[in-house]
């Protein structure tokens, strides 16, 4: 496997262990599951503090809905791939962001 492959790899693991540790973490706090529905309480201070959070947590939200709606209302297998796909992409894209704040804090060689 070439570096940046495994590279790659890396960052899309860290991202959705990023994910999964905040949404997990917000569920122990607030007793309720994170979702999207966190930017519907309109012009808040709450909101605004809400869309950093979800930019990191959402490929596991994505994933989490994807399989339940997978198993519960029978979704088509083309729309949990792209979904799957989609929180792929950004798990990657976020994993990413992280390890170079990281390697800029000097936590990460």
């Amino acid at each position: 496997m070439s570096p940046d492959a495994l590279n790659s790899l890396f960052s899309l693991c860290i991202g959705f262990a990023l994910a999964g540790a905040l949404t997990s973490g917000y569920q122990a706090l607030v007793q309720r599951p994170a979702g999207f529905g966190l930017l519907q309480e309109g012009a808040a201070p709450k909101t605004f503090a809400a869309v950093p959070f979800l930019v990191f947590a959402a490929p596991f939200i994505i994933m989490r809905n994807t399989l339940r709606g997978a198993r519960i209302e029978r979704r088509r297998f083309e729309f949990v791939m792209m979904a799957t796909v989609l929180a792929g992409f950004w798990s990657l894209m976020s994993g990413t962001f992280f390890l170079m704040t990281l390697r800029a804090a000097g936590l990460l060689a």
